[in-house]
């Protein structure tokens, strides 16, 4: 399925958000588990103080320095845009006390994180997908217009944009004073985080949905082309590249020296950081364009077969699953012992990431692609309802 680029159908565009993107948006110590040893994040989760992007960081483990709600007690707020029937597929990106994200109105909204009261708004030319990311007093975003926006964090004023050929579904990562986000032109791009100058770009052999992650002076992203690549995160030059067998639009995800990442042939893929040597491989019964969380030694990553997985980051071995009611578009995010996930059938699942075992789930009246983000006990996630959610 070829998706942003023809995503005027909305399921096959859910994809998986990556960009699933998108979604997501953006942990040292992940608290103890009801009945457990505390979870340990891997040295490569690349804490970070809020949810400032995509899969918690720009290595993308999915892991949240915030606890999450272990019970549901509230849904804090709820906000709908005034511009008719449209949803939230991009994840959201929390940074000092204020929720950023993008809707299919073609805006990027800024919300207070504790009450929801929109702070300002900015008018794009194109759905957005792509996940926003805060650093350094900006906020970057992509749209469908192919352009990828940079604003004042505080204000919504935009100071530089950037054209690209091609749909920005691809969430940026934001790391070293560059920001990296592929289009569906087939490239990917390396821009001065404060200017939008480029500093480089690398074409691929299909359209990047993929959002890239960095670590280690490397950057990792996935291609429609059915590869993963890696390349010097300050040149551009490429160091290794890896094949599947399905276009590659879920987001790797980089910990303890390994980069996980799924792909439309339905396996999770387990690489050597550095060399991208093939450690192991899960089958899945569906495309997983879900974007992995890793902590504790476990990868969760789910799959259009309906099921959330945790499997052993170090041999592959399958933990638990559990069971949605549809697709996993969405990415599960990890905070507090828990690990949180949205399901096509229109809810958010929290699990107790060490057994599996159900704890809550929120209904909401539309898919949920979008992948959670968890800031100061909170979690905040989008549905195709029209709503962004605040819930704990």
């Amino acid at each position: 399925m070829r998706f942003i680029g023809h995503l005027h159908s909305r399921t096959a565009m859910l994809w998986m958000l990556l960009v699933a993107l998108i979604l997501s948006a953006c942990g040292a110590l992940v608290q103890g588990v009801p009945g457990g040893a505390p979870i340990q994040a891997t040295p490569g989760d690349a804490p970070t103080q809020e949810a400032s992007m995509f899969r918690a960081n720009s290595a993308r483990t999915g892991v949240f320095p915030s606890d999450g709600p272990t019970t549901l007690s509230e849904s804090v707020w709820t906000f709908k845009t005034d511009v008719g029937n449209v949803g939230f597929v991009s994840s959201p990106a929390i940074a000092d006390g204020v929720v950023y994200v993008g809707s299919e109105d073609g805006r990027l909204y800024a919300l207070d994180a504790r009450t929801g009261q929109e702070k300002w708004r900015f008018k794009t030319d194109g759905e957005v997908y792509s996940s926003p990311a805060v650093a350094g007093g900006m906020v970057y975003v992509g749209s469908l217009d192919n352009w990828l926006y940079a604003l004042d964090a505080r204000t919504g004023q935009e100071k530089w944009r950037f054209k690209t050929d091609g749909h920005v579904g691809s969430s940026p990562a934001v790391a070293g004073g560059m920001v990296y986000v592929g289009s569906l032109d087939n490239w990917l791009y390396a821009l001065d985080a404060r200017t939008g100058k480029e500093k480089w770009s690398f074409q691929t052999d299909g359209p990047v949905n993929s959002s890239p992650a960095v670590a280690g002076g490397v950057v990792y992203v996935g291609s429609d082309d059915g590869r993963l690549y890696a390349l010097d995160a300050e040149t551009g030059q490429e160091k290794w590249r890896f094949k599947t067998d399905g276009q590659v639009f879920s987001s790797p995800a980089v910990a303890g020296g390994m980069v996980y990442v799924g792909s439309g042939d339905g396996r999770l893929y387990a690489l050597d950081a550095e060399t991208g040597q093939e450690k192991w491989r899960f089958k899945t019964d569906g495309h997983v364009g879900s974007s992995p969380a890793v902590a504790g030694g476990v990868v969760y990553v789910g799959s259009w077969d309906n099921w959330l997985y945790a499997l052993d980051a170090r041999t592959g071995q399958e933990k638990w699953s559990f069971k949605t009611g549809s697709q996993v578009f969405s990415s599960p995010a990890v905070a507090g012992g828990m690990v949180y996930v949205g399901s096509w059938d229109g809810r958010l699942y929290a699990l107790d990431a060490r057994t599996g075992e159900e704890k809550w789930s929120f209904k909401t009246d539309g898919g949920v692609a979008s992948s959670p983000a968890v800031a100061g006990g909170v979690v905040y996630f989008g549905s195709t309802d029209g709503y962004l959610y605040a819930v704990r």
